[in-house]
């Protein structure tokens, strides 16, 4: 997929709306369109960058940078300390359906393990 038709792409570029909850200049995250618990947001790089399997050496600081995003929003939606979850799907058989590298941040409700 090219970053001009990629999904994640255009919403970064404000091409496709969404309910945006943090940006800067290398992030984004937004909310998910079908949330799998009370929060369910999409971090994601505004660099686009297809999957985890893809991610460079020079890509650890951004990449690390995702995370840490994902750890200031729980803490701004109230679910540090009961817990949350971080997930990242690499190709079809793991889940991912857009090809975007982006980070589930899941919260707010109890999970079981092991997941699906």
């Amino acid at each position: 997929m090219n970053k001009e038709s990629c999904l994640f792409c255009r919403i970064a570029k404000k091409e496709i709306p969404s309910k945006i909850v943090y940006e800067d200049d290398t992030a984004l995250a937004f909310e998910d369109i079908n949330p799998k618990a009370p929060v369910h947001l999409l971090v994601i790089p505004k660099l686009h960058i297809e999957r985890v399997s893809d991610i460079r050496e020079d890509d650890f600081e951004l990449v690390g940078h995702l995370v840490s995003t994902a750890n200031k929003i729980a803490e701004s939606r109230k679910i540090r300390e009961s817990g949350y979850r971080i997930i990242i799907n690499c190709n079809k058989d793991a889940g991912q359906e857009v090809t975007h590298l982006h980070l589930h941040l899941l919260g707010g409700r109890k999970f079981s393990w092991p997941p699906g």
